[in-house]
């Protein structure tokens, strides 16, 4: 893949030279590139490349401009501007307008242990699977390798089949490179042609979840960040680097928010951290074109209270006012009411696996929608078919009916 400067873009200028937008927009006499020939070739502008990158990406200009360039999006045949890439969570799509959109920003909320990671790993497979696009995982939490080993476990359910008869979990996996299970380990294979690959592929169970991550492992880009090299303009670097290669079929998905560096820039407290990485991030998703989603960790009053919301997350109000979309998770065993006459505890504790997903904010349509999905904690998985919570809502604590 051959990747492209940011400043190798060149302003696209209103048709009328003498129109205030070309004088606006045109570079000072200096810097203005002598004209093309006539027989040379047309040099071919990334998508969106005039309006969101290079030192002319903020110009002004006028609605017939914009106009004209996105019919000529439409007619080229990029409509990604129109298209929504489905996270594969069917009722949560259903309910964003189709899934992830460019420029949008998509925070992820919810206590320690309640699958933010599991979902966003799993949204992130479900993105370089299904929809041609590469997904850029950056995680401060895990190594690349762990990530791995969660998806070979997950694809061994393959959701949304979900076919927990051919499940492993991890430490069946381990067992199965150590030698803790009835399978030779991998130094028994070492004599020259041993590898892991070939210690997956003789389990029946491991080599059909390895042929099914390979479905999509070239489009997957992992990265194990760390706090004090990973920063945010790291991230938007690496970014438009991938957008330029990959001409701009990218989603990032960050696990986690609060870990981001901002170095050189230095903040007060973590409130004003926050505040700048998040409107880094979001800037980041207009500039580039692509979508960007975020696990956000919450607050030590957040983490106390029966149910977990927006205004509970670690640090300041822009994560509410610069994000599009906010998803909050809460258990939902934890937010059944105790106290309601129609609660059994016996009946209830099926709902210990299921965590409910709340649309807290919602810029493109309906916001404070539930929709529960059930959680296979062991296979680092969600069946994505979910549905929407039929419990009715009252002070902040779901009631059976």
């Amino acid at each position: 893949m051959v990747t492209r400067r940011f400043d190798e873009d060149e302003p696209v200028l209103p048709s009328n030279p003498s129109s205030p937008a070309h004088r606006a927009a045109a570079p000072p006499p200096a810097q203005r590139p002598a004209p093309p020939s006539p027989n040379a070739p047309k040099k071919r502008i990334p998508r969106g490349a005039a309006r969101r990158k290079g030192p002319y990406a903020h110009i002004p200009r006028t609605l017939t401009q914009v106009l004209n360039e996105a019919n000529e999006m439409v007619v080229s045949g990029d409509l990604s501007d129109y298209v929504p890439l489905p996270t594969g969570f069917v009722p949560l799509d259903a309910m964003i307008g189709g899934g992830l959109r460019n420029t949008e920003l998509v925070l992820l909320g919810g206590p320690q242990g309640i699958g933010k990671t599991i979902t966003t790993l799993q949204m992130a497979r479900n993105v370089a699977l299904n929809s041609g696009h590469y997904a850029f995982f950056l995680s401060y939490e895990h190594t690349e390798t762990h990530l791995m080993n969660r998806l070979l476990c997950l694809e061994s359910v393959n959701p949304p089949v979900m076919d927990l008869g051919g499940g492993v979990r991890l430490k069946d996996l381990y067992g199965l490179v150590t030698g803790d299970s009835d399978r030779p380990p991998l130094r028994a294979y070492n004599s020259g042609s041993g590898s892991l690959q070939a210690v997956l592929r003789r389990d029946k169970r491991t080599a059909i979840a390895l042929q099914r991550m390979q479905m999509y492992s070239d489009r997957l880009i992992l990265v194990k960040a760390s706090p004090a090299v990973t920063t945010l303009r790291a991230i938007r670097e690496m970014t438009a680097r991938l957008t330029d290669a990959t001409a701009g079929k990218v989603v990032v998905f960050v696990d986690y928010l609060q870990k981001i560096a901002i170095h050189p820039l230095r903040a007060a407290d973590e409130a004003e951290k926050v505040t700048i990485i998040v409107e880094g991030l979001k800037d980041m998703a207009l500039a580039l074109g692509v979508p960007v989603f975020a696990i956000v960790a919450a607050d030590r009053e957040g983490l106390k209270s029966k149910r977990l919301h927006l205004y509970n997350l670690r640090g300041s109000s822009a994560l509410d006012y610069e994000c599009d979309i906010a998803i909050i998770m809460n258990n939902k065993y934890h937010i059944l009411s105790k106290d309601h006459i129609a609660f059994n505890p016996y009946e209830a504790k099926k709902y210990r696996d299921w965590v409910i997903f709340t649309i807290e904010k919602n810029r493109a349509g309906r916001a404070m929608v539930d929709m529960e999905f059930q959680l296979y904690a062991q296979y680092f998985a969600f069946d994505p078919q979910g549905q929407q919570v039929q419990q009715q809502l009252i002070d902040d604590k779901i009631i059976e009916q």
